[in-house]
């Protein structure tokens, strides 16, 4: 039996020249102290013969290595290793901070999701509405109901949209896991989703009046209009239109990256000579990377210039998507045979088709866009010619 250390008399020890062992009134436990003057609690005790020694965590008090010390001395009653039980613990709590929802997810950042296109907008929805509530719980412990509340809240306060996103991404989530650990199983079933994709699609679509409003209203809209303008001649999506690069431009062809196409596929758009020319008026920007911009990042305060936009032409209750589904309607009305015009709004050939059939269809295409453009300078004014061509 040692003496009664008290934390003061441990900061007294004074360091020799050698390593010294001092133990306490509490059976098995010694601070060492070390000539350097570090100090450390460990725990000495025979099993099975044999002498044990277990060096505790840094920064423990002496009252929690007192409270360690008659643990291992219960264990020892009952004819367990304190080692090994300790061991077993920490074991246990790595796996159970690695199962964690939080621990998860990032997992799944880090070696799956980051290869999506929208990897940063879900782990800000992760941020936003999921750590905060399930972050430091098992993800094994989570519980549909729970689940079911977290989307009510999301719902309440953000709208159906974002709730199902939410559910999208832990149902993505909770799916890969589920693949690495057969014990688990995903809570998440189907149903659950509030908002419905089919009754709330839209079909919206301008009219040739409409159309013929905001293209003229357009050109005096900067570099906003000169996008709406685009956007129907090209039949784009709105993030591929507005964060175009000048070095995307070769030449008379849009080659859109697989890192900003929906389909993770390299796109390659034979522009029309009336969409070159909405490109022509556009000043470009000594160093700057973007086409439609205002400055060094690319155009972004859409809702803004939408409404003076709108204002302008008289012409609302319309989404800048709903140009791309105008211009598909209108590669139809021109003509166009539908494998053409679904390759202009860059989707893939569904099926075995899509696996078989490797043409580009990029001859076809600008036969499409010209098309197009030729319908919409007939519509917006049914002079000839109304589009401007690019010199040259």
């Amino acid at each position: 039996m040692g003496r009664a250390l008290t934390a003061k008399s441990i900061e007294n020890l004074r360091p020799g020249s050698a390593r010294r062992e001092i133990a306490d009134r509490t059976p098995l436990l010694y601070v060492v102290l070390q000539p350097s003057g570090r100090r450390r609690f460990v725990l000495r005790y025979r099993i099975h013969g044999q002498s044990r020694k277990v060096t505790l965590e840094r920064g423990l008090s002496l009252s929690d290595a007192r409270r360690v010390a008659a643990d291992a001395a219960r264990e020892l009653e009952r004819g367990n290793d304190p080692r090994e039980t300790r061991r077993a613990v920490r074991q246990q709590a790595a796996l159970a901070a690695a199962d964690t929802v939080l621990a998860v997810c990032t997992a799944y950042q880090a070696r799956d999701g980051v290869k999506l296109r929208t990897a940063r907008q879900r782990l800000r929805l992760l941020e936003r509405h999921v750590f905060p509530v399930f972050g430091n719980r098992p993800i094994s412990s989570i519980k549909r109901g729970e689940i079911v509340r977290l989307l009510d809240k999301i719902e309440d306060n953000s709208g159906a949209r974002s709730a199902d996103l939410v559910l999208a991404i832990l149902g993505r989530i909770m799916k890969w896991h589920a693949l690495r650990d057969e014990s688990f199983n995903s809570p998440i079933i189907a149903g659950m989703a509030r908002h419905s994709v089919k009754d709330h699609a839209r079909s919206r679509i301008l009219s040739d009046d409409e159309l013929g409003r905001v293209w003229r209203a357009s050109t005096d809209a900067g570099t906003f209009g000169a996008l709406v303008r685009f956007l129907l001649l090209t039949a784009a999506r709105r993030g591929e239109a507005a964060g175009l690069r000048w070095n995307e431009i070769i030449g008379t062809d849009w080659h859109l990256p697989a890192a900003r196409n929906k389909t993770a596929q390299p796109l390659t758009r034979p522009l029309s000579g009336a969409a070159l020319a909405v490109l022509d008026e556009i000043p470009h920007i000594v160093d700057g990377p973007y086409i439609f911009t205002g400055g060094r990042t690319a155009l972004t305060n859409f809702t803004r210039q939408k409404k003076l936009l709108d204002a302008a032409a008289g012409v609302t209750d319309y989404r800048l998507h709903d140009l791309r589904r105008t211009a598909r309607s209108l590669l139809s009305r021109a003509g166009v045979p539908s494998d053409h015009a679904e390759r202009c709004l860059g989707h893939v050939l569904p099926g075995t088709r899509g696996v078989y059939d490797r043409h580009t269809y990029e001859s076809e295409m600008q036969v499409a866009y010209e098309k197009l453009a030729t319908l919409i300078g007939s519509i917006v004014d049914p002079r000839p010619n109304v589009l401007p061509m690019r010199r040259g």
